[in-house]
């Protein structure tokens, strides 16, 4: 069982980037997808979450308008897209799936940074 995210890196105030996590081992349309970041000194945070299927979508506030999350089933895969990035989203951010039938199965990736900064 694994989660590989991937697609961060170093963008300019008001840039993008697109950050990706492949499944990998388990049946990617019985989980529901989140990610999370977590930045120097600070608590992990939720970012946005997606439903099994994609019905459904959640985001922070402070992403709001900013970030959209998508997932390919055919491909086991979520994305999430980040534009007009601000330096408050650096952080290492981190791709999280959860069964959805007893929220027992979690599995985590293991991070990617993304770094805002002129």
């Amino acid at each position: 069982v694994q989660l590989v995210e991937s697609g961060g890196g170093l963008v300019q105030p008001g840039g993008s980037l697109r950050l990706s996590c492949a499944a990998y081992g388990f049946r990617f349309g019985d989980y529901a997808m989140s990610w999370y970041r977590q930045a120097p000194g600070k608590e992990r945070e939720l970012v946005a979450e997606i439903s099994r299927i994609g019905g459904w979508t959640n985001y922070a506030d402070s992403v709001k308008g900013r970030f959209t999350f998508s997932r390919d089933d055919a491909k086991s895969t979520v994305y999430l897209q980040m534009n007009s990035l601000k330096p408050e989203d650096t952080a290492v951010y981190y791709c999280k799936g959860q069964y959805i039938y007893n929220g027992a199965n979690v599995y985590w990736g293991q991070g990617t940074q993304v770094t805002v900064s002129s």
